[in-house]
């Protein structure tokens, strides 16, 4: 969030109530009374030669390793082992931002993202929100939007 803010860039935080057992962008679109198509989940990927990169999809979808991989201009990339995720991004399953993150990585948004003038993505921990226009979020993180989604 501070990153945001030094770079003038408007956004909301929401709170939400987490359960460790339910993680699930549903969850999280639920308990902000949100469609779930405008709450966007990070996830990250490894290609086989790129090497690390992350795509933003919308919560209710599955991103298609061949569409992230073709997009990160590889071959095949799969999902990286959640033991991963803290080491490599500073961030913990359910509280993953496409902000922030320990080195920065490509990053890929679902073109769906543009679609919605609010949309909703991790602000660096659980039970909390970005409430952003994509175009900043997107900009601000130098993305490209494609489709990533079955």
């Amino acid at each position: 969030m501070r990153l945001l803010e030094t770079a003038h860039i408007p956004f909301a935080t929401r709170e939400y109530e987490y359960d460790e057992n339910d993680l699930a962008a549903q969850h999280v679109a639920e308990a902000l009374g949100q469609d779930i198509n405008r709450v966007f989940k990070t996830l990250v990927l490894r290609g086989e030669r790129t090497g690390l990169f992350v795509c933003v999809v919308p919560g209710n979808c599955e991103v298609n390793l061949k569409k992230a991989a073709a997009a990160a201009g590889d071959k095949k990339a799969e999902m990286i082992a959640m033991k991963e995720l803290l080491p490599l991004t500073g961030y913990i399953r359910g509280g993953c931002s496409p902000v922030g993150m320990k080195k920065p990585y490509p990053t890929f948004f679902h073109t769906t993202a543009l679609d919605f003038d609010k949309i909703y993505v991790s602000a660096g921990m659980r039970g909390l929100q970005l409430e952003i226009a994509p175009r900043d979020l997107i900009d601000f993180t130098g993305a490209t939007v494609t489709d990533l989604v079955q």
